[in-house]
């Protein structure tokens, strides 16, 4: 528990470093949990790496754009973990986009045209292509990579997922992508490495994952999930929140607080978001999303942001551009577009289409 303590303290001087400009040490690691809607997609940058989990949905841009933000021009591993299209959907985009050193993939043959397509982009990108098992252990930088799943390739595409565990140090997180019981009961069973200080939780929070006994044996600190706002799966589902509320596991989800980033040095972590508002847990949020009918300002397309009083094509394009810099914090950082002054923002809040996931 005093490192949860710690980790809240530490929150306050990381804004104001944020805030001031100062940079951080080279010999941290961050883990970004990026805002893809109903999707998923990891990246995680450290010393000496840059890794990559998954690749959002079929359809849109989004993980190319994040890494371009970052400035990332390399990735040294790259895993998809499952071939659904919720998680090698921009898999073409990334590799035609940037140098991937590693490509890892389950090994399981989805009969889908995505699918070859990513394979077709893995030859085109001339990255190494490598399917891990269960037992194997990989070094990148400062990283220490565990593979957990599979031990086997089978008929069933959910028990073949990739599952990692990433230790940095004394703080490990544990990747499940969509790993369901089943395979939760073959990791236990096989008395595998499971304990993590973050969990990424397992198909966004479904109840078909994050069984009682699996969250036992993993002990997290701190969940994380990746889920759409008023997704149609019901995504995270209310047994595996009431579980991690039994076990007094805050948890976070990408649905209430857009893009979530850890960052560790090795001894602690601290768990904030890309926007700089407080994180909010899943209890406090997940009663008050906003209508699915708003427009959040920033992930919303060129077209919605229109809907917007105040707000035509040119200012599209302004805010567009202003969001690739730095994530907006409230609808009162609309005072650096062009021709929006505090009246007009006042006219936009009324409205009332206009918000910033977290910021409320």
């Amino acid at each position: 528990m005093g490192r949860k303590w710690l980790r809240h303290g530490l929150v306050v001087l990381l804004l104001f470093m944020l805030a001031t400009g100062i940079t951080l040490a080279s010999g941290e690691m961050r883990v970004y949990y990026f805002d893809v809607g109903q999707a998923e997609s990891t990246l995680l940058l450290g010393p000496g790496f840059t890794i990559l989990i998954d690749a959002g949905n079929l359809g849109e841009n989004d993980v190319v754009g994040y890494l371009q933000k970052l400035q990332v021009s390399a990735i040294d591993l790259f895993i998809l973990t499952h071939p659904h299209a919720d998680h090698i959907g921009q898999a073409v985009a990334v590799l035609d986009s940037f140098a991937v050193d590693e490509v890892w993939m389950s090994g399981y043959e989805h009969p889908t045209a995505l699918f070859e397509d990513v394979l077709d982009a893995i030859l085109r990108s001339d990255a190494y292509y490598y399917e891990p098992q269960t037992g194997e252990k990989f070094t990148f930088g400062e990283l220490d990579l565990y593979v957990l799943n599979p031990a086997e390739i089978g008929s069933n595409l959910h028990a073949s997922n990739i599952v990692v565990r990433a230790v940095y140090g004394d703080i490990a997180f544990l990747f499940t992508g969509d790993a369901e019981r089943r395979s939760e009961r073959d990791m236990i069973r096989q008395e595998l490495p499971l304990t993590a200080d973050v969990l990424q939780l397992g198909h966004h929070g479904s109840r078909t994952s994050s069984s009682l006994e699996f969250l036992l044996a993993v002990r997290p600190e701190t969940a994380i999930y990746s889920a759409g706002v008023n997704n149609s799966f019901g995504h995270p589902h209310s047994e595996v929140l009431n579980r991690l509320k039994i076990l007094d596991v805050p948890t976070y989800g990408t649905d209430c607080n857009g893009t979530i980033i850890v960052q560790t040095d090795g001894q602690d972590y601290i768990v904030y978001t890309e926007t700089g508002m407080p994180l909010w847990e899943v209890g406090e949020c997940l009663a008050g999303l906003p209508d699915p009918n708003r427009v959040e300002l920033n992930t919303a397309s060129f077209t919605e942001l229109q809907r917007i009083m105040h707000i035509g094509p040119e200012r599209a394009r302004e805010i567009i551009a202003l969001r690739q810099v730095h994530a907006l914090r409230s609808v009162d950082d609309l005072k650096w577009v062009s021709g929006l002054g505090v009246q007009r923002i006042e006219e936009i809040k009324e409205q009332g289409l206009a918000y910033v996931k977290g910021s409320e």
